[in-house]
Formats: C-alpha cells, sequence, structure tokens
C-alpha cells in the first residue's frame, strides 16, 4: 500500500469529509453509487467515513450489504453456473450486449430452469453464508470495506452502529452460517 500516492490517507481529504459528515449531521456520507441505487431495497448502501489504520486517519468506503443479499447473489452465481451446463449458450439479462441473440421459447426454458435450480438450492441449504469484513489496503482512495451484516435493512442505524464499533476496535461479527429461501431465514 502506497499512501503517500492514496488521496484517502491525504489530511485535506480527510478535513474535507470530517467537514461534509458534521454538515450532514453524521458519522459518515452517502456515495452515489449507480449499481447501489439500482437496487433500491434498503439492503445495500455505498459509504465513506473517516477512521484510523495503523495509527492515522484515514477515509474508509464501505460497501454495506445485508447477509440476506449476499446470500441471493452466491445463489444466483451458482444457479448461472449450474444453468449453462444444459443451456452453454445463455447468457443472463445482466451480461447480455446488443448482438445476443435468444429465441422466446429458449429464454423461457432457460428462466424456468433457472428459477427451478434456485429452489434447489435453497432447499437443500447449499448455500450458507456469515457476517463478514474484508479490508482493502490496495483500494485507490482510502481503504475500502465489503461489509455483510445480518440485518433486514441496512438504515442510518445501522450504518452508525457499524462505524462507531468498527472504529473504536469493538466489532463482534456472528459466526453463524444461516440459509435464506424466499419463505425466510433458516
Amino acid at each position: 500500500m502506497d499512501i503517500k500516492n492514496n488521496p484517502g490517507f491525504d489530511p485535506q481529504e480527510i478535513a474535507e469529509l470530517k467537514e461534509e459528515c458534521q454538515a450532514e449531521g453524521m458519522s459518515f456520507v452517502y456515495v452515489e453509487d449507480e449499481e447501489v441505487e439500482m437496487l433500491e431495497t434498503g439492503e445495500c448502501e455505498h459509504v465513506q467515513f473517516v477512521g484510523t489504520y495503523q495509527g492515522k486517519e484515514v477515509i474508509y468506503d464501505a460497501l454495506i450489504y445485508t447477509l440476506r443479499l449476499h446470500h441471493s447473489s452466491l445463489v444466483y452465481e451458482m444457479a448461472i453456473e449450474e444453468l449453462k451446463k444444459s443451456y452453454p449458450n445463455y447468457v443472463p439479462v445482466e451480461e447480455r450486449n446488443a448482438s445476443y441473440k435468444i429465441t422466446a421459447e429458449e429464454e423461457e426454458d432457460a428462466e424456468t430452469a433457472l428459477t427451478e435450480i434456485i429452489e434447489e438450492l435453497e432447499e437443500t441449504e447449499a448455500v450458507k453464508v456469515q457476517e463478514y469484513v474484508e479490508v482493502d489496503t490496495d483500494f485507490e482512495y482510502g481503504i475500502s470495506l465489503d461489509v455483510c451484516l445480518n440485518v433486514e435493512e441496512i438504515d442510518e442505524d445501522v450504518i452508525d452502529n457499524f462505524i462507531k464499533n468498527f472504529n473504536s476496535n469493538t466489532l463482534t461479527l456472528d459466526q453463524t452460517m444461516y440459509s435464506f429461501s424466499d419463505n425466510g431465514q433458516e
């Protein structure tokens, strides 16, 4: 990690973020992020806050999301891999380019199979997840955090509580392994 060339360690940048937080009356600021905004579910937020790393002040850039969202993402990825064994030419909607061609019947068959695979993965609890915090010190702006919490919604209270505990070194993560289905938590 090159602290000198990382603007997230720059005292000027840190002071500006502190001022922004103070003006908002919060311990963090929301980061505009098209991918997060697309979700619009309350299950994921992108924020920045000031903390310390190895005794130096730094800006943390954190993506905070629910355990349920993480589980759903892993189940979907696993289901797509499984689906491609039967439908090798299938490309998920979010990955398609303008030249992709599929008949309505092929797409319907693939989508039905995908739904069945997802249901089976959920029923058999093939995917289990737990809370975690991943720290990336090789981030271009400060330090990146990937935070997965077992809460229903990522709201200001959850974010504030996480930051308070993270910055005071009192954060404890739930090590229980969870699986989810459309019917709820298991």
